[in-house]
């Protein structure tokens, strides 16, 4: 079989002449020519932002007792923009084995896992910690561009590749956060969150956009990679077969965006204003 297939291509070659066929230019954008131009162009993607649900798959890969594990489950997702979300993948035969949520007030992430049986949740006022985590509502909702990026104090623009790179740096001048958009769309297709040491603790790639209604378009491949412990690496990947725009009635969003009491897990953790997770006793 081999030697036919060898066959079959120095004789479609022979034919052809060998004659390369003409490549199409890359397309050329110029993209942003400031750093406020940028983030006005990454904002106009959430000016349209309306509420929607969605559903799909997760795989879930993390370490855990010096083993790696790998999950796979079904997730329903619905989303109030700017500050609501609620998550819940049916991993372990456990229809909420993993919940993510937040409001305008608070956050929290539960996981019910052979593994893991752990409940975190804090303040927005402590969202910075959120980056430490594989899994949280703020990485969920920057990966769908619901994301403040002020008036472009503290923010960079730099040109690499095909992409326009802003990032976003702390008092003391340190790198926390890399967002890259392609310059032709202006999507987000990369971000990178920065630890204290400089390095990348979790980078995000969003991916296949799909238009939930006029002007407002959202990922339906999400892809976060976390650096852990031992040089090893935990991710999480989340693919969405199904995104429609969703009201939500008073009722609904009382159930959905409330942030649920921790019971029956084995660990409860809050994160405090140094973004230490101080376990809690039940």
């Amino acid at each position: 079989m081999f030697r036919i297939s060898v066959f079959l291509l120095l004789f479609v070659a022979g034919i052809t002449g060998c004659v390369p066929r003409l490549r199409k230019p890359e397309r050329i954008c110029r993209g942003a020519e400031t750093v406020v131009d940028s983030l006005s162009l990454l904002k106009g993607h959430w000016r349209n932002k309306r509420p929607f649900k969605a559903s799909g798959q997760c795989l879930l890969e993390y370490y855990s007792g010096g083993k790696k594990h790998r999950e796979n489950f079904p997730v329903k997702l619905w989303v109030n923009p700017p500050a609501e979300i609620y998550m819940q993948g049916d991993a372990a035969f456990d229809p909420r084995g993993v919940v993510v949520g937040s409001n305008e007030r608070e956050f929290w992430l539960s996981i019910r896992l052979k593994e893991v049986s752990s409940y975190w949740w804090g303040r927005w006022a402590e969202e910075k910690c959120l980056e430490g985590l594989m899994i949280s509502p703020k990485l969920v909702l920057e990966a769908f561009g619901i994301f403040q990026a002020g008036d472009g104090e503290n923010w960079s623009l730099q040109k690499k590749d095909i992409f326009d790179e802003v990032t976003r740096r702390d008092a003391q001048g340190v790198a926390i956060k890399k967002v890259y958009m392609d310059r032709c769309d202006y999507l987000v297709k990369r971000i990178e969150y920065f630890g204290t040491d400089g390095q990348a603790v979790v980078v995000m790639e969003p991916d296949k956009y799909k238009e939930v209604c006029e002007g407002f378009l959202i990922p339906t491949v999400i892809k976060t990679v976390k650096a852990a412990s031992g040089g090893s690496e935990d991710s999480i990947k989340i693919t969405l077969d199904s995104v429609k725009p969703a009201t939500f009635t008073e009722k609904q969003q009382s159930f959905l965006f409330s942030r649920p009491e921790p019971e029956g897990f084995k660990h409860v953790y809050k994160f405090n204003e140094n973004c230490e997770m101080i376990e809690q006793q039940q």
